[in-house]
């Protein structure tokens, strides 16, 4: 199953965080279920695409590739006959895909441009949830939208400070930084709720590294700080 689930434990919460503050900004629906369908689908196909690209082992790739593009299309078709608006946002994605081709085949999947190009790709589902959910308030999808960016960036620096940055005290210094102009920008413009998680994302990017804490354990803070987030944008 290895070459069909992706072993990237953290795009689980890009995958579902950007999708449900797209409903938080606008009402939720029964298209919306048929959406994260799709968007689950293209996930593990893009994973198995990339890996492919990368590793160049036809042998273990294709079958994943084929079996999620056959089980893609009967559900993209669906969608788009719901929302045909579909057809041109997912040209968006294009551009930032190519770039993520392009680190895969370098082999250098890990680096921070091409976090950012996949980050980017993720929260525009914002967007896109919004849309099926019919919201008109688009200020306020452009806020989440701009949330989920700064904090899956935060995120990929704190994380790479965790394993392959572990390390690298600039680097360590790097993320701190960002997540202190998080804060003060936070001070500046968001709620006291949003102002509390991005204080506790803070005080993750400072802690963790120098506890040494494990990847195992990283990653279940990670899912911890995913809710707190969530949480927060909920109730503000």
């Amino acid at each position: 199953m290895k070459y069909y689930i992706p072993n990237q434990h953290g795009a689980w919460a890009m995958l579902i965080i950007p999708f449900l503050f797209g409903i938080i900004a606008s009402k939720p629906n029964l298209v919306h279920i048929l959406l994260f369908a799709c968007w689950l689908i293209i996930y593990l196909l893009m994973f198995a695409v990339l890996q492919w690209i990368r590793t160049k082992k036809t042998k273990f790739y294709r079958k994943p590739v084929l079996v999620y593009t056959f089980v893609l299309i009967p559900f993209a078709l669906w969608l788009v006959v719901l929302r045909p608006v579909m057809v041109v946002l997912a040209l968006v994605f294009l551009p930032l895909f190519i770039v993520n081709a392009y680190y895969a085949k370098q082999k250098r999947e890990r680096a921070l441009v091409n976090d950012i190009a996949a980050i980017v790709q993720f929260s525009l589902m914002v967007f896109i949830s919004f849309l099926i959910g019919e919201g008109t308030d688009y200020g306020l999808a452009a806020k989440l939208f701009i949330v989920s960016l700064l904090y899956f960036v935060g995120t990929a620096l704190y994380v790479k400070t965790m394993i392959r940055e572990k390390n690298n005290k600039r680097f360590y210094y790097y993320s701190i930084s960002y997540h202190i102009a998080l804060v003060l920008l936070s001070l500046w413009l968001l709620p006291w709720v949003m102002i509390a998680a991005a204080a506790v994302l803070l005080i993750r990017a400072i802690g963790f590294p120098r506890i040494g804490i494990t990847v195992k354990q990283a990653g279940i803070s990670e899912i911890v700080c995913s809710i707190v987030v969530l949480v927060s944008v909920w109730i503000a």
